[in-house]
């Protein structure tokens, strides 16, 4: 069967890999789609500290179960699944007290194990112990069925942030999350979503898409005081930062309400992982500040729930599809910005 190994930054190979078998505990599954996103354009140009090459990479999986290994019950040969991607524990301090995104032992699909840049691979042990597995409603197709791993990690970081009916939402960076978090912001009720990025290009396909009540293009205009003019002065509500980007962390304090909050939803590279930041702003306007890492498998679940209902659309996010063979391809449009959802049918 055909892979796409990680080796070193710069180097994934396209190769030929035995097909594997389902053992004990296990379910193998042919691949139908494995989305890409910005983590993959890190791994392939910088590599990852949990990764020991050579590696499959790939976490935003779904495709139809092929096989069923021994002692595995409630699945079936046909079945169309979605794969977590954060494999939590179950039984660290942080898994028993439900805060699985944090677990102390976290595993991922693409890390430690063989991920879905593959036309077969095995669901572990450690994925159905912890329902890592979701049945696909019917009524999407499996390309939508991948896009529920990123959105349920937007769910995580919007129900820390507290995102409900009648916010007032800034979206900082209009890449596939952002459209995801305008989208769910939407969805839990905001009253206005406003959607900010540098480049003017990325800006305009992904509002033509999502439809924010407005458009701040920060390499054009002060994206802090358009946010102040649009809210009366007062700022937003809640600011989440969906950008690897210190300068969006430091904007967002500027921009929010008093007693506001801020999801600090996209890492920051290694490099330049420190910012700026006004204590003070903090203190006397009672803001709050917030992380947001990954998804537990119960999000994984609502999100695909999300998607079925119709709450949050995905399939026109979906502006790419191309065969395994193009996983450079596919990885240097994701690095490019210049399409939403890349997904890759193996």
């Amino acid at each position: 069967m055909l892979v796409a190994r990680f080796y070193a930054p710069g180097d994934i190979r396209l190769e030929q890999a035995p097909e594997p078998t389902a053992g004990p505990g296990q379910l193998k599954i042919a691949v139908a789609n494995c989305s890409t996103c910005g983590t993959d354009v890190k791994i392939s140009r910088h590599g990852h500290h949990h990764i020991r090459p050579p590696r499959v990479i790939g976490h935003e999986i779904a495709g139809r179960i092929v096989e069923v290994g021994e002692g595995v019950t409630g699945w079936d040969e046909g079945d169309r699944v979605q794969v977590i991607a954060a494999i939590p524990c179950g039984t660290c301090v942080e898994c028993a007290d439900g805060r699985f995104t944090v677990c102390s032992n976290q595993e991922s699909m693409g890390y430690h194990y063989d991920g879905g840049f593959a036309e077969y691979m095995i669901i572990p042990e450690s994925v159905l112990a912890v329902d890592g597995v979701n049945r696909v409603p019917e009524n999407i197709d499996l390309a939508e069925a991948s896009v529920a791993e990123p959105l349920a990690c937007v769910l995580n970081g919007q129900e820390i942030a507290g995102v409900g009916e009648g916010d007032t939402v800034v979206v900082m960076g209009a890449g596939p999350i952002g459209c995801l978090h305008v989208r769910l912001a939407r969805a839990k009720g905001a009253a206005k979503v406003f959607l900010v990025d540098i480049n003017r290009g990325r800006l305009d396909m992904s509002a033509d898409i999502v439809r924010p009540d407005a458009t701040i293009c920060g390499g054009e205009v002060d994206a802090v005081q358009e946010v102040l003019d649009l809210t009366g002065g007062r700022g937003a509500d809640v600011v989440i930062t969906a950008a690897a980007s210190g300068r969006a962390q430091e904007d967002a304090l500027k921009m929010v309400s008093r007693s506001g909050r801020i999801s600090f939803f996209g890492g920051l590279p290694k490099d330049a992982p420190i910012i700026q930041l006004d204590s003070n702003l903090v203190h006397y306007r009672e803001i709050s500040i917030f992380g947001a890492n990954g998804s537990s498998p119960e999000h994984n679940r609502r999100a695909l729930e999300l998607i079925a209902s119709g709450a949050v659309p995905v399939a026109d996010l979906i502006t790419e599809r191309m065969p395994l063979s193009d996983v450079h391809k596919a990885i240097e449009t994701v690095a490019s910005g210049t399409a939403i959802k890349v997904t890759i049918e193996p």
